[in-house]
């Protein structure tokens, strides 16, 4: 990881791949993360750690499992939401989204128990992003 700043726009702005988030920089044991979404992904959860996501761009849906029964929330530029571990839930973007997850080093994208991966979702752990100077 590089020491200088980072543009997000600059980083967005390098990759076009869906669904395959990009590590900008890390936070003691924790991986920043970019990402650009559209349509579904998976239903999955975390079983050891929360979820933290930052609208950048457009807006993002996250259905949740809970033990009151299935809801959706609904996150638009600028929003910040954390899905708590243990939670099963699927991100969607119906019309395509720039989003910001922190997350621990090593976590991947579709969790600890998920749905069958389709052939569109990166199942990495983040790929690391080019140096991109502010």
């Amino acid at each position: 990881m590089s020491n200088a700043p980072v543009s997000l726009a600059k980083a967005l702005a390098s990759f076009d791949a869906l669904w395959s988030p990009r590590i900008v920089t890390q936070v003691n044991d924790y991986d920043v993360r970019i990402a650009k979404v559209e349509g579904e992904h998976v239903w999955h959860a975390h079983d050891d750690t929360d979820e933290f996501f930052l609208v950048l761009e457009g807006e993002l849906h996250i259905s949740l499992r809970e033990p009151e029964g299935e809801r959706t929330v609904l996150l638009e530029r600028g929003s910040v939401f954390t899905v708590p571990r243990g939670t099963q839930h699927r991100p969607y973007a119906p019309s395509g989204a720039a989003i910001l997850m922190f997350e621990p080093t090593g976590t991947p994208t579709t969790g600890d128990r998920h749905d069958e991966v389709p052939a569109h979702v990166d199942v990495t752990t983040g790929h690391v992003l080019g140096a991109l100077g502010a």
